[in-house]
């Protein structure tokens, strides 16, 4: 029986949580995904430490490459999804700074 390595696992872990993170995108459900990034962070870390140190037989080489694919592929959703709300949210700060300035300048509506 073949030994999971660490590294693989790594990625596994980090495909499971880009793939929730892509699902709660798309349900629009924001609130997790700091926390989800912030695990992704961690584990991008931990690899850096181990990937260097251990080597993968075929097998495993072949399910990293399949899991960094599948990686890529949901974080191109995630930023897809994401983007357009972040820029939404710059637009409103935007409004409510340049009403701040309009309120200083001329005081507040009345």
């Amino acid at each position: 029986m073949a030994t999971t390595s660490e590294v693989v696992h790594c990625y596994d872990q980090l495909a499971a949580r880009v793939a929730l993170m892509a699902e709660l995108a798309r349900a629009k459900d924001w609130a997790r995904l700091p926390e989800l990034e912030a695990q992704c962070s961690a584990l991008v870390e931990r690899l850096k430490v181990i990937q260097p140190l251990e080597a993968l037989d075929p097998a495993q080489f072949e399910e990293t490459r399949r899991l960094i694919e599948r990686i890529r592929a949901d974080q191109d959703e995630v930023c897809g999804l994401v983007k357009p709300q972040i820029e939404q949210l710059i637009a409103r700060m935007s409004l409510l700074s340049q009403q701040r300035s309009l309120d200083r300048a001329y005081g507040p509506p009345h």
